[in-house]
């Protein structure tokens, strides 16, 4: 650093400076991250010629053949990434531990995944989220808009924020140029994607998932022998303000918030109100529910009794990131109080380039701090974890999205091996679009990463959430009632985002003096505008003409198991040419003949980089045999024994859950 903290603070004595790039990691920790790097390349080139990715459904949802371990591993890895240790840990450090209810409430609604949503798409035979609206409601223009909304939430919450927060590790860690780190992880990912396919992605998921919960509890071991437990860190986090910087600022704006050691505080509170935990739970209903990202892992499972025990292994790993994220970062601040909870916007521009805080450094700043060599090298191996399964998710969904939902209703007659070669040059031009994001992500970041997330997330997808809960819920839905609905959410999200942007919320210690409206909590706007989306779809679909029953059959939760023909499955018998969309699920999975008009060539002849090469753009035939899928009504089909001993596991995690609220109330 160029000005010392301690030189700006009238010479106060400044803690050590963990974060001086290059001196906390060791040719080990180097070994370990190179190692690391080297084993996802070979799982992914080993997935790419094990297994048959020259097919729709083998490279897009894995063959449909996922068992639970892998569902609920790559669940858990594709929701927790970079951002998770970096924004969770930053929340709790500058908060308490009141963030760690995103992740207990997220419990609550995986039940309504893998009880409700799950059985309705499985049941429609789609391949994504966006489909279901199409086929639910007859409606194009639904598909589209949903697709066109998911895009744009990765590139806001997703992509942008996981790269970010990957980088602030790595570049404090490697010493590496910021740009040249991200650029490189990307381009590792994006490879990973492009080669592996669903398959790759989720056996991959499941290794990560076992690295980053062992490397956080070995951090989370440490931090709290540092401080005496949670009893201990209790007592130390009130106590824990900076002694640097202007005095009037820090008495402001340096202190932890009195309520910090509660789950539930004060309906006005500036930071979670607990009228505003409403808000949370509909923020993630479109993520858990109606995200493609996380829907896709369920609907790679073999059979809705894999996907709801998937769904149940998530659930009580969502528990974990309480004890291992937040209060180790609620640790960094007792333990380097005066660079994680800095509080003169001049201290903080030296400590992390943020004048708003520093709060994003806690992890980063307990790791390189505490950690002996070679252990650093493991946990910089999590964050590259973290930050790859997020993004490799991330890029299959995109892929999947795009070439299903886009491209497949412009090239209607479009092959199966057209169809993979459009999704991995999206997944490469997702890549580049990552690259080129990076100046905006420097640019906009903030003191709480993951507050960001849960406040763009709160503008953008209320409507979807509340029009996905009618559409599966309320056979009387309509598609004008849906689509209106969407519109005016949509509209009124944007609008008041447009708002936040051009009314910042002022930085402490400076008097808020925008307008009341802008001023309302975003969890309680958020809680609003699912009203109000909801009551306009409900409204407008009593005054406008109902489906008949042919065309919802199999398409809600009530006509999940109905044995009616479905509108949508008439015109098929008569076509004569390639399907058109949506493509039925068996020929998506194989079990129809080849199109003679793209022969497949098996031969094993030509050089082996020519083989790997054709492979890698899904151009080598299947040199297995056709795989024996189960049908739409097969795959909802459970045993008596599986669905008792799914009910308890989930009415235990819903406990648990319930249970620690209260203890932490």
């Amino acid at each position: 650093m160029a000005t010392t903290i301690s030189a700006l603070a009238d010479n106060t004595t400044a803690p050590a400076d963990v974060l001086a790039r290059g001196t906390r990691v060791t040719p080990p920790d180097i070994a370990v991250v190179f190692l690391y790097l080297l084993l996802t390349m070979g799982i992914a080139l080993w997935s790419m010629l094990r297994h048959n990715q020259s097919s729709a459904s083998s490279y897009f949802l894995a063959g449909r053949n996922m068992n639970w371990v892998l569902v609920g591993g790559s669940l858990f890895s594709s929701n927790i990434g970079s951002e998770h240790f970096v924004g969770l840990a930053g929340s709790g450090a500058a908060t308490g531990i009141a963030v760690g209810g995103f992740e207990w409430n997220a419990s609550l609604i995986v039940v309504l995944l893998g009880w409700l949503f799950v059985p309705v798409y499985l049941a429609a035979g789609v391949y994504t989220v966006p489909e279901y609206l199409e086929k639910r409601f007859k409606s194009t223009r639904l598909r589209v808009y949903a697709t066109v909304l998911a895009l744009l939430m990765y590139i806001l919450t997703k992509i942008s924020v996981d790269v970010y927060a990957g980088a602030l590790f790595i570049q404090q860690a490697l010493d590496w140029n910021l740009f040249l780190s991200v650029a490189v992880l990307i381009i590792i990912t994006g490879f990973f994607t492009l080669t592996g396919g669903l398959r790759a992605v989720m056996v991959m998921d499941t290794m990560q998932t076992v690295l980053m919960v062992v490397g956080a509890i070995v951090v989370a071991i440490r931090s709290f022998n540092e401080v005496g437990g949670i009893p201990g860190l209790f007592e130390a986090y009130p106590k824990a303000v900076t002694s640097i910087g202007n005095q009037t600022i820090i008495d402001k704006c340096g202190k932890p918030p009195p309520d910090a050691l509660h789950m539930i505080r004060g309906a006005n509170t500036p930071d979670f109100p607990w009228p505003g935990f409403f808000g949370i739970l509909i923020a993630s209903v479109w993520y858990w529910c109606a995200d493609q990202v996380i829907v896709q892992r369920c609907l790679a499972a073999e059979s809705l009794s894999h996907a709801k025990g998937g769904c149940v292994v998530t659930m009580f790993l969502k528990i974990l990131p309480m004890f291992l994220i937040v209060m180790p970062g609620m640790i960094s601040r007792v333990l380097y109080t005066d660079t994680v909870g800095c509080a003169d916007p001049a201290i903080c521009q030296q400590v992390c380039e943020s004048r708003s805080g520093c709060s994003n450094i806690a992890y980063p700043q307990l790791v390189l701090g505490l950690m002996p060599p070679g252990v650093r090298g493991l946990m910089l191996s999590v964050m590259v974890a973290a930050l790859m399964s997020s993004l490799t998710s991330v890029f299959n969904s995109s892929a999947t999205i795009f070439t299903m939902d886009v491209w497949r209703n412009i090239r209607k007659k479009a092959s199966e091996k057209e169809l993979m070669i459009v999704g991995r040059v999206c997944i490469l031009v997702m890549v580049a679009l990552s690259i080129a994001w990076i100046p905006f992500v420097k640019g906009a970041q903030g003191a709480q990463l993951f507050i960001y997330i849960q406040f763009i997330s709160g503008r953008i997808t209320p409507p979807m959430a509340a029009i996905f809960l009618l559409a599966i819920l309320w056979t009387r839905t309509t598609e004008q009632g849906a689509f209106w609905g969407a519109i005016f959410g949509t509209s009124v999200g944007s609008i008041r985002l447009i708002l936040d942007f051009v009314y910042p919320k002022p930085t402490c210690p400076t008097v808020d003096t925008r307008p009341d409206a802008v001023k309302l909590h975003f969890l309680y706007f958020t809680s609003i505008l699912f009203v109000c989306a909801g009551v306009v779809t409900i409204v407008v679909s009593l005054f406008t003409e109902p489906l008949s029953e042919q065309s919802i059959a199999r398409l809600t939760w009530w006509t999940r198991h109905s044995t009616v023909e479905n509108l949508d499955e008439i015109p098929e018998a008569t076509e004569t040419s390639a399907p058109s969309p949506p493509m039925e699920l068996t020929r998506l999975n194989g079990s129809s003949p080849s199109d003679p008009s793209t022969p497949q060539d098996t031969s094993e002849s030509g050089s082996w980089f020519k083989k790997l090469w054709r492979v890698m753009l899904g151009l080598e035939g299947a040199n297995t045999s056709k795989e024996d899928q189960p049908t739409n009504q097969d795959v909802l089909l459970e045993t008596r024994r599986d669905r008792i001993i799914l009910n308890i596991a989930a009415a235990i995690a819903c406990a648990t859950v319930s249970s620690l609220w209260i203890y932490f109330r």
